[in-house]
């Protein structure tokens, strides 16, 4: 696959933000997996993990950086962590790479864990028009409740959020059910895991069966902890195209 860091002006304060984009050795519009770096790290944490991933599924891979680690060491944190920035960064991404004529926009897929499974679930909340399918993995759905329940992260979540619970609120995956159940996501959550308890994924998934019914939401609980599980999220993914592909012919 071919690399290329990417620089793209964000359309909501003009600062050029970074993204790491591979390409498969294809002509023409192809589909893109969009991987979110988790909590504590920037684009480059995931290149290990999802260039073969992408190369097993033939898609195109995007990187963004949306404004780097949710941690009080980053001096832009208040930009990061679920904010107006982070979101408005990965969807400027995601339009570059359609403009340019390298993504096909009916084909478009995001994952994320922990941090960055926090963040899919917001932009599954705030856009999901945007993906055909979205994989969430051990996610953080509401930041006030984690702050209180996980000690070592708490100054992270307040220094990010301004020790405002308002603003904690408005990062949280449960104040968008409305916009996540018109998304097709699938959370991944272990029963077992000590940094984010399955109950956030459970209380988010339960909201939104309550008030939609109807709705393309899934929940695996899996026997594990705070991990991600690769042929869980590549078969999710992979089902899922196939599923719209096949859609698209017969239909």
């Amino acid at each position: 696959m071919k690399q290329e860091e990417i620089r793209i002006q964000s359309t909501l304060d003009g600062s050029l933000q970074p993204s790491l984009l591979y390409r498969p050795d294809l002509t023409g519009k192809q589909p893109l997996l969009v991987g979110l770096h988790t909590w504590s790290h920037d684009r480059f944490n995931q290149v290990s993990r999802m260039v073969p991933w992408a190369e097993a599924l033939g898609f195109g891979l995007l990187l963004p950086e949306f404004r780097g680690p949710n941690l009080d060491t980053n001096p832009r944190c208040t930009q990061a962590c679920g904010s107006e920035y982070a979101m408005r960064d990965i969807r400027d991404a995601i339009d570059e790479c359609i403009r340019k004529g390298i993504a096909d926009p009916a084909h478009i897929f995001l994952y994320g864990a922990s941090g960055g499974g926090h963040m899919a679930l917001m932009m599954a909340g705030n856009c999901p028009e945007y993906f055909e399918a979205i994989a969430a993995f051990v996610p953080i759905t509401d930041l006030e409740k984690w702050a209180d329940e996980n000690a070592v992260y708490r100054r992270h979540v307040c220094a990010c959020c301004s020790n405002d619970p308002i603003e904690m609120a408005k990062r949280s995956p449960m104040s968008y059910i409305d916009g996540i159940a018109r998304a097709n996501v699938k959370i991944f959550h272990g029963k077992y895991d000590p940094t984010v308890p399955v109950g956030h994924s459970i209380r988010l998934f339960t909201e939104i069966m309550l008030k939609y019914p109807q709705n393309h939401v899934y929940l695996d609980v899996f026997d594990g902890g705070h991990e991600t599980d690769e042929l869980l999220a590549l078969h999710w993914i992979r089902t899922q195209y196939q599923k719209r592909k096949l859609t698209t012919v017969t239909g």
